[in-house]
């Protein structure tokens, strides 16, 4: 399996866990030139933006750390232009989700970003 096939896999499982969490699938890929977003979510009231990860192993800190400031910039910065599109001013977070050696991992509100 190649990396684009692996990291669908991927968010294909944090969606279905997620959902199963009662989260409600807003939209999936948000692409613009600044930053990508994998998932974004409702949970609640609450708007979610989700980075999803896989590794094969924890090797080199594994999934969850691979998501660095650099990283976390770019999906802020998404965010920004996706909440500005569609006019929404509620409370949104960032969550992250880790899928390791065939383990999956939520951590919500695994950031913060200032970018109102």
């Amino acid at each position: 399996m190649n990396r684009q096939e692996t990291g669908k896999e991927a968010e294909d499982l944090a969606a279905e866990h997620l959902q199963a969490k009662g989260f409600l699938v807003i939209e999936r890929n948000f692409r613009t030139k600044v930053g990508e977003i994998d998932l974004i979510m409702k949970d609640g009231e609450e708007m979610v933006f989700v980075e999803v990860r896989a590794r094969a192993s924890r090797g080199h800190g594994g999934a969850a750390a691979s998501v660095d400031g650099a990283k976390r910039r770019k999906v802020a910065r998404a965010a920004r232009v996706w909440l500005a599109a569609r006019g929404w001013d509620g409370p949104c977070r960032f969550d992250v989700v880790a899928v390791e050696g065939g383990r999956l991992e939520h951590i919500p509100a695994a950031f913060e970003a200032d970018f109102r």
